[in-house]
């Protein structure tokens, strides 16, 4: 369904030593960087047939993030949603909500964990147990 996910942000250097840390720990590679054709730059990461991009925004404008909004990345493990969250807070996020953990509800077991980004995106760490 989807053909990238993509996120702005107010430093693309620091977004990059963020994202690089947390993605990596998916198995991602560093980020392919570009500059846009309005002279923005902008970074895309491509694992397992997907991708993942980080922009300064393009209007010139402060990026901000959606309230409400949840980007969730797959892991292999319980262990590796721990890592992805662990990682994150390490290299400039936020946990926010409960701690990292299985939560049992109308979907059924999900092992997650959540972390902000340090331009404030809500990232989920998400294992499906089988």
């Amino acid at each position: 369904m989807f053909n990238h996910i993509m996120v702005g942000t107010n430093d693309i250097a620091r977004s990059e030593k963020f994202y690089d840390a947390v993605l990596g720990v998916l198995g991602a590679g560093s980020a392919m960087k570009s500059r846009s054709p309005s002279g923005h730059m902008r970074m895309f990461y491509r694992h397992d047939g997907n991708t993942f991009g980080v922009a300064e925004p393009i209007d010139g404008g402060s990026a901000t993030c959606a309230n409400g909004a949840t980007i969730g990345f797959k892991c292999t493990s319980a262990e590796q949603a721990k890592e992805f969250h662990d990682v994150g807070v390490a290299a400039g996020g936020t946990s926010i909500e409960d701690p990292p953990g299985l939560r049992t509800g109308d979907l059924g077991s999900l092992y997650l964990a959540y972390v902000r980004d340090p331009d404030g995106n809500k990232l989920c760490a998400i294992y499906r147990p089988k």
